[in-house]
């Protein structure tokens, strides 16, 4: 197993290719890359994360950097400090979805967004050429420890929604942080939004209760308490809390894919304009916007949170977002924020009055199905070149291939974050979505 090392930051295994040395010198990279300044720096709640933060300070504190400590935090949070301190940029330990024994390393620029290709670029050129500009015994940086992230957060996000409706409804919302970094702050908001927060999973100890990517066979247990406590709505985070899937109020859960259509016929409802997704993201959005009017014109980008950023930075969107439950507000963060999934989800629930069930039945259903292949990079090219030689259909390749044909929509392209091949395919039904991942895959 190599360390993996993408536009979407640094992962490995713990003790493997995640070393106190990798951190230590991904740290004085990125340290040296921003020439000193004020780094924002925080982590997810795997027991690996104080190791591993410790060693990315070092490295950091050595090239001059001065250090703000937020603990753990989310994901967004990070992000949304990194520009409220004025920062130069943040730094958040995370290995995501992945199992407990991953840890990573995920860079902010000023602005807090991932940095462009470009820029992560250079930051690992400096890694493996060891490129560290380190300071003198009198120029090295300081620490300091900021706690005030969970309430700032909420107070932001509460700020985009019409908190009276939601709290005149007076919701039972059952929240799974999976033991991660979301539920200090989820817990929070929840209550000032007045909810009925019933939270699972809520020890901040990084011991997964169940495996942390929120797919349907790892949240059965957040089905079973919506039904239990008669619910209106399920919700889990993954350990950093970028994400958000959702369960509706009769326990069924309806996945990731609908947390972006959800929260943004909701914003559509408040002011339809452009909104940014990427390659992999459902048809869904695409039907959303053809009934909220010309102005609701759908973008879309490679896979990667920097790329739906910039493109919404670029056609001043005003949401973006990815079918693996992210959801970007510009208003808050340019990053994905499952807290903003949730205030938006609820403030479309308040004004609905329907059950979300119903709400999500009308939405033109389609299936999709993802898939994840053993493959390295090079044996990856080598496949899609035979798919490009052997299909015919309308070729997107702006990130591995994406094929549409009339019937649905084939993807497939190399892991930003794990050594494997994604495959993912959509349709109206079952088995057209087997089928076109058939096509593809007969040709590995």
């Amino acid at each position: 197993m190599t360390l993996m090392i993408s536009v979407s930051g640094v992962r490995g295994i713990v003790g493997q290719t995640m070393t106190p040395t990798v951190a230590a010198e991904m740290g004085a990279a990125f340290g040296s890359h921003l020439a000193g300044g004020k780094v924002v720096l925080g982590r997810d709640s795997r027991a690996s994360g104080e190791m591993v933060q410790d060693a990315v300070k070092s490295g950091l504190l050595a090239t001059g950097c001065d250090v703000v400590e937020l603990g753990i935090v989310s994901t967004p949070e990070v992000a949304m400090m990194t520009r409220e301190l004025s920062a130069a940029g943040g730094i958040v330990i995370t290995a995501s979805h992945n199992p407990g024994q991953w840890n990573g390393i995920k860079f902010l620029t000023a602005d807090g967004c991932a940095p462009p290709p470009q820029t992560a670029e250079q930051i690992f050129t400096r890694y493996h050429n060891k490129d560290f500009r380190f300071a003198d015994a009198q120029s090295g940086g300081s620490l300091e420890r900021d706690l005030s992230t969970h309430g700032l957060h909420v107070s932001k996000v509460a700020a985009i929604v019409d908190v009276e409706a939601i709290r005149r409804r007076q919701f039972c919302v059952v929240l799974d942080s999976i033991n991660g970094a979301g539920a200090a702050a989820g817990r929070i908001l929840l209550e000032h939004l007045g909810c009925k927060g019933i939270i699972i999973n809520a020890e901040p100890s990084g011991d997964f209760f169940h495996p942390p990517e929120p797919t349907a066979e790892n949240l059965t247990s957040l089905c079973q308490a919506v039904r239990e406590h008669k619910a209106d709505i399920g919700m889990a985070q993954d350990p950093d809390a970028d994400r958000l899937a959702i369960v509706d109020n009769t326990g069924r859960y309806i996945g990731e894919e609908y947390t972006f259509a959800l929260a943004a016929k909701f914003r559509f409802s408040q002011k339809p304009g452009p909104v940014a997704v990427n390659l992999s993201t459902s048809r869904m959005i695409d039907d959303l916007a053809a009934l909220a009017g010309d102005a609701a014109v759908v973008h879309r980008t490679p896979v990667g949170e920097a790329n739906v950023a910039q493109a919404v930075r670029q056609h001043g969107c005003i949401l973006g977002g990815e079918g693996n439950g992210g959801v970007i507000d510009p208003r808050i963060t340019p990053v994905r924020d499952s807290f903003v999934g949730m205030a938006l989800i609820l403030n479309l629930l308040a004004v609905d009055w329907r059950p979300l069930a119903a709400i999500v039945d009308e939405i033109p259903r389609y299936v999709m199905i993802k898939r994840k292949f053993d493959v390295d990079r090079a044996a990856i090219n080598a496949w899609l070149e035979r798919v490009r030689m052997s299909l015919d259909g309308r070729f997107n390749e702006e990130d591995g291939l994406r094929i549409d044909w009339p019937e649905g929509w084939v993807h497939v392209r190399p892991s930003n974050t794990e050594p494997v091949a994604r495959v993912i395919a959509e349709a109206k039904d079952q088995a057209t979505a087997e089928g076109l991942i058939h096509r593809v895959t007969e040709l590995r």
